[in-house]
């Protein structure tokens, strides 16, 4: 399995905007706030970091975005450069949900994260970690917060914008499921950093896609932007 690899990567599923770039084990990445301003920033950022890095768009083995639960407009922003770089320069991409990258993030071994998806819902999901690999618990999914699937055991991790949202509604939730957090992070987002981490051995095993294959992952099914999104 190959890992001497240069991985470029991009997060946009939220009000943020990052980059990453892995090189055979270590991670340059770039971060800032950007509400609504990702597309007018990200090749941008990009370029910056590889100039900051000495590196080139000629040099990347592959790219992998952040391909959801997250807002809509995000998603379509970071699968649509994904695209329009791997295609001009023939690499293979790869999505990684947004969720299993909040994950990473924690540094816990098991973690639940719920990120505000609007309308009163939640994007979750429990992830494992076990011999290095992440193992979904409960799969990502839309739920109102008081109805977040079970999840069984003791030492969980919460991590997610929707812990600040939401935070009472799934305490009590999970609470009543016989869970009680370890850690609460209601400040985590996800991250290009460990969006690239998580693609390693996916390109390393030969598992990347055609640029065309780049898709979003929604979870939930709507294709009309809301107020807060146009």
């Amino acid at each position: 399995m190959n890992t001497a690899l240069k991985i470029l990567a991009l997060e946009t599923s939220g009000d943020f905007c990052s980059v990453a770039l892995w090189r055979d084990g270590t991670v340059d990445d770039r971060e800032v706030s950007a509400g609504q301003r990702q597309s007018g920033l990200l090749l941008d950022m990009v370029h910056e970091l590889l100039r900051d890095c000495g590196e080139n768009l000629q040099a990347i083995d592959g790219i992998a975005f952040g391909a959801g639960p997250g807002s809509f407009t995000g998603l379509r922003v970071a699968c649509g450069v994904t695209q329009g770089l791997a295609a001009g320069l023939g690499k293979p991409v790869i999505g990684i949900g947004t969720l299993q990258a909040l994950s990473e993030a924690s540094g816990a071994a098991r973690v639940v994260c719920c990120v505000d998806a609007r309308m009163s819902e939640v994007y979750h999901a429990a992830y494992e970690k076990a011999g290095g690999a992440w193992r979904a618990v409960s799969e990502p999914g839309v739920y109102a917060p008081g109805d977040v699937p079970a999840v069984a055991g003791d030492g969980w991790c919460a991590c997610g914008n929707g812990f600040a949202a939401y935070r009472e509604a799934l305490i009590q939730r999970h609470a009543q499921l016989g869970v009680q957090f370890t850690r609460i992070d209601d400040a985590a987002h996800p991250r290009a950093r460990e969006v690239a981490i998580l693609a390693v051995p996916v390109f390393a095993s030969g598992g990347g896609l055609p640029a065309e294959s780049a898709a979003p992952h929604y979870v939930r099914d709507k294709v009309a932007l809301m107020t807060h999104e146009r």
